[in-house]
């Protein structure tokens, strides 16, 4: 439910105590930080909650060097950008004005809406004005969908939380600050960093600001803060889960209904206000050839809350992947968050229905949502248009396996994307890292990351896109000791692009030492669109086409394959690309131009997937 807001537009080197006070600084942020985290656990469902959007334009300063934050001995300060300071007097000197800058428009990145900002990467200050009159009884928190990648937000002057990790949603509450007319900065940098997550290398765009829904919800006293509500794999007819009440009255009678399925229980929360769920139920099954949502209702004595959930069961058994106790082929194709025919980064429903919609004409029936959880839009849609899902974090080739600090990111991420996605059918598969080195650290990191998901979520299948190698030349062996960790095996390999010639597919055979089902993630060559030649000239369609025609060829030989995404649905941007006339900063890797334009290797896929429906 929507409720109309006003929004206000207005007239367009340290010494060795100085370093002591840093670190003691850091140390109190820190705590700070976690504080905030225990406190504003993340809301689910924010769409069908009261919500007041802040979607539009806001204005912007620029700030390479964080002059709004820290001052010349590189100590925050005190008096930054986030209290908006106004010359009192003629005399006063004030350095920057909000409201004679800039703007940008939110959701959006600030990469593709000015042309100066294309390659920036630092810190933006954003700043909104709103009017809210609050009501008896009701919370009030501030929603971001995402932003990239770190962000610190201030209402009226008093930083209210902050947030690392460029492609999870995070919430804080306001209730206390909230006044009648209000000022909300955030401070938004996309800095690369060796110990982030991502870390400072990847291939895709690095785009900054804020990139999803920027929302205010409100909420009762005591609120459902979230739920599960999943099939049991083990049973197709037994409804598991639980619901987690929020606020100071936590021991409440909660009620799920399912009308349609004419299920009804009523539970009572304990005194944390947490309490499973267990619920005998007969239901249609969710499946890509019916994509069957139930509305779901949930009430406490306090709040109500509505979703549209599917139930299905996911399993593997040796070599096969099981979806509602039956065998099934993943027909998949990779997608990065780029938006369709346009630059910048996709971030409405508009953009994830053209783009969903791209993969069922190619006879997809999974998409693998790479490198890093996409927008909430994808996931709902994919859910209501009948195709699977895998969905990552971006644990993404080089990590800083060592650093604890890093561990915990990567935790934080995963458990946000599993906290916001996990009563979506249509995910299957929450996978763990791409392309990741051998070494024991990571081994070790990534076991650590296994352990957080399965105790988030039973009801879904992990994976990562894994090593592999060549034992006589013609061999591929994937060996990688992760994968006994995992249900399903993923495989990237680029034989004919990056390894020989497309006709050395036709050499080349597969072993695993797992029993397990293997889906072959990512395999693809560049082509500019509507550039031709004959099928060894490289960045032509013709090339690309032969190179599809031999990996069909080399994976219908492997006996364990049980689904492919190849790389990738829609060309993207890439920092890593920058041939002129060619690529000018774009993976062509896509089966779809950057303008929406389908390539001959489409046409190849489709029918090799249409020769694959059951």
């Amino acid at each position: 439910m929507k409720i109309s807001l006003v929004i206000l537009e207005k007239s367009l080197m340290p010494s060795i105590l100085n370093y002591i006070s840093i670190f003691a600084l850091l140390l109190q942020l820190c705590g700070s930080a976690l504080a905030q985290s225990q406190d504003n656990k993340l809301i689910t469902n924010v769409e069908a909650r009261n919500h007041l959007s802040l979607n539009g334009t806001w204005r912007i300063i620029v700030d390479p060097y964080e002059d709004g934050y820290f001052d010349y001995r590189y100590q925050p300060k005190q008096d930054g950008y986030f209290t908006n300071q106004k010359p009192t007097s003629k005399s006063d000197r004030i350095e920057y004005d909000f409201d004679a800058s800039e703007t940008l428009r939110v959701p959006g990145d600030w990469n593709s809406q000015k042309e100066k900002l294309f390659f920036y990467e630092g810190t933006i200050w954003y700043k909104k004005d709103f009017r809210y009159k609050k009501k008896p009884g009701t919370r009030l928190f501030a929603y971001f969908g995402a932003a990239n990648y770190e962000a610190k937000a201030y209402l009226n002057g008093k930083k209210i939380g902050e947030h690392e990790g460029g492609f999870t949603p995070f919430n804080f509450e306001v209730t206390d600050l909230v006044l009648d007319e209000n000022l909300l900065i955030v401070k938004v940098s996309n800095q690369r960093r060796l110990d982030a997550v991502p870390t400072v290398i990847t291939d895709w765009w690095n785009y900054g600001g804020l990139t999803r829904d920027v929302m205010l919800i409100e909420t009762p006293g005591t609120f459902i803060r979230d739920y599960n509500i999943q099939l049991n794999n083990k049973s197709k007819k037994k409804i598991i889960g639980w619901v987690q009440l929020d606020g100071a009255r936590l021991s409440q009678k909660v009620t799920i209904r399912i009308p349609e399925a004419k299920v009804e229980k009523t539970i009572t929360t304990d005194a944390n206000g947490y309490a499973k769920i267990e619920i005998d139920a007969e239901l249609a099954l969710w499946s890509p050839s019916n994509p069957k949502l139930y509305r779901v209702e949930i009430k406490s004595e306090a709040d109500a809350i509505i979703d549209n959930i599917g139930f299905r069961t996911i399993e593997t058994k040796g070599v096969e992947i099981l979806l509602n106790g039956k065998p099934i082929f993943l027909r998949g194709i990779c997608i990065h968050e780029q938006a369709p025919m346009r630059d910048g980064r996709a971030y409405s429903t508009e953009d994830a229905r053209t783009l969903l919609t791209w993969a069922k004409e190619l006879n997809a029936n999974f998409v693998r949502l790479a490198h890093y959880p996409h927008n909430e839009h994808m996931v709902r849609l994919a859910d209501q248009m009948g195709l699977l899902v895998w969905a990552e974090i971006p644990v993404y080739w080089t990590i800083s396996w060592d650093n604890p600090a890093t561990l915990a990111n990567a935790k934080q991420q995963l458990t946000e994307m599993i906290t916001r996605d996990k009563n979506r059918a249509a995910v299957i598969l929450w996978s763990m890292s791409n392309e990741t080195p051998l070494s024991e650290p990571r081994l070790s990191f990534l076991i650590e990351l296994t352990k957080t998901a399965r105790e988030l979520d039973t009801t879904r299948l992990l994976t990562a896109a894994l090593e592999r190698h060549y034992i006589d030349g013609k061999t591929q062996m994937i060996d990688d000791p992760f994968g006994q960790y995992l249900d399903v095996i993923g495989v990237n390999e680029y034989i004919g692009w990056y390894d020989g010639l497309p006709q050395k597919c036709d050499t080349v055979s597969w072993k695993t030492v797992y029993d397990k089902p293997l889906i072959m993630s990512e395999f693809g060559a560049d082509a500019l669109q509507g550039h031709h030649g004959d099928e060894l000239t490289r960045w032509t369609e013709d090339y690309q086409a032969s190179f599809y025609e031999h990996q069909i060829k080399m994976l219908k030989r492997i006996p364990f394959l049980r689904g492919t995404t190849p790389w990738i649905l829609a060309d993207f941007r890439s920092p890593r690309r920058p041939l002129p006339v060619i690529q000018d900063y774009w993976n062509r890797k896509g089966l779809v131009s950057d303008r929406g334009v389908k390539k001959r290797a489409f046409l190849i896929m489709r029918d090799f997937y249409e020769s694959l429906k059951e």
